[in-house]
């Protein structure tokens, strides 16, 4: 005997998901969305007013909506495909986190490689604050991600860090991965005066790490003992203030062969000028290395370091010295960096 589902059947794809965030008028942020198939998982909190948030100020978000992005299992495994698409409606604001690093495990053929794909797409006035925890590829993985982001008219802020691990140090593991590729690509689209939208690339940054390269050294040897590499990506009206702060800082950092020709009497050092001393003491004993750059309206950072920690002290340090992103999305935001 035939059993027919009362049920639709599902229409969508393993490993697909998609989260909407939208506005019900006149101010109030829901998700709209939230789908998932397996080994994908979202889990979505209940939002939070942020704390810069006014009643006579309509045009600041009355929530900030939060999701977890997460795998079955803990982890991607060999031949696993995860595709992740995320729309922002206007004036919403949106916090991308995961519990715990992303495990790639590893894979007996160099040739099936486990992939993620998100998507993004900001709308004017949406902000989003993506800040995982790394990627961990353990030994004889073979992985590739891309982020792709779209801006509504080059508008639109965004906060996005991607980063990575050398794998389970524990374990004596130092980058003996098949292969690790990660592309971030920021794209705007504009509407012209026939109607028809056209996207223009304003951003691409690339990480392509394997085994084989233009020489015939370890990949492990040409890390130069690092063990996190990491790219912080800043753009929009949002995250100025914070842009402007990484650009601040790395200038203030000592240069080779900076000395001070005036007298041996060191000035006294202002508040900010003391928190700043103690934060590049840090970075020197965590052996951390960095830089910021303005590009094309972007403000792009880069980071290595010998342990974890080191890069997550880093980030913190600096997020929270500034300030704007826990006023405006909370303490949650930075949750992955604690």
């Amino acid at each position: 005997m035939s059993y027919t589902s009362p049920f639709e059947k599902s229409t969508t794809k393993p490993g697909h998901g998609s989260i909407v965030l939208g506005l019900l008028p006149p101010n109030t942020p829901v998700l709209s969305t939230v789908s998932y198939q397996y080994p994908l998982k979202l889990v979505a909190p209940d939002p939070l007013p942020p704390p810069d948030h006014s009643e006579d100020n309509p045009s600041t978000p009355s929530l900030v909506h939060t999701v977890f992005l997460l795998t079955y299992g803990g982890g991607i495994v060999a031949g696993d495909s995860i595709n992740l698409d995320i729309r922002l409606q206007s004036k919403t604001r949106l916090v991308l986190l995961t519990q715990g690093s992303t495990k790639i495990f590893k894979t007996t053929d160099p040739t099936v490689v486990s992939k993620q794909y998100m998507t993004v797409g900001l709308a004017p006035d949406s902000a989003l604050v993506y800040l995982p925890d790394p990627v961990q590829p353990f030994a004889q993985t073979a992985f590739s991600q891309s982020q792709i982001y779209t801006l509504e008219n080059e508008e639109g802020s965004l906060c996005a860090c991607d980063w990575v691990t050398s794998g389970r140090s524990a374990r004596g593991e130092n980058w003996d991965i098949h292969e690790y590729k990660s592309r971030n690509e920021v794209w705007t689209v504009n509407t012209g005066v026939d109607g028809k939208s056209r996207r223009r690339l304003l951003l691409r940054d690339n990480l392509i790490l394997d085994q084989s390269g233009q020489t015939s050294m370890q990949l492990s040897d040409r890390m130069d003992g690092y063990s996190v590499f990491g790219t912080l990506i800043l753009r929009g009206p949002v995250f100025k203030s914070l842009s402007q702060h990484f650009l601040d800082e790395f200038e203030a950092l000592p240069r080779i062969g900076g000395r001070n020709w005036g007298d041996t009497q060191l000035p006294e050092l202002t508040p900010k000028e003391q928190r700043r001393a103690q934060r590049q003491q840090r970075e020197k004993a965590d052996v951390l290395i960095w830089s910021a750059a303005n590009v094309r309206g972007f403000v792009l950072v880069k980071f290595a370091s010998r342990e974890v920690e080191g890069a997550r002290n880093f980030l913190r340090d600096l997020i929270k010295e500034e300030g704007s992103i826990l006023k405006s999305f909370g303490e949650r935001a930075v949750l992955c960096l604690k």
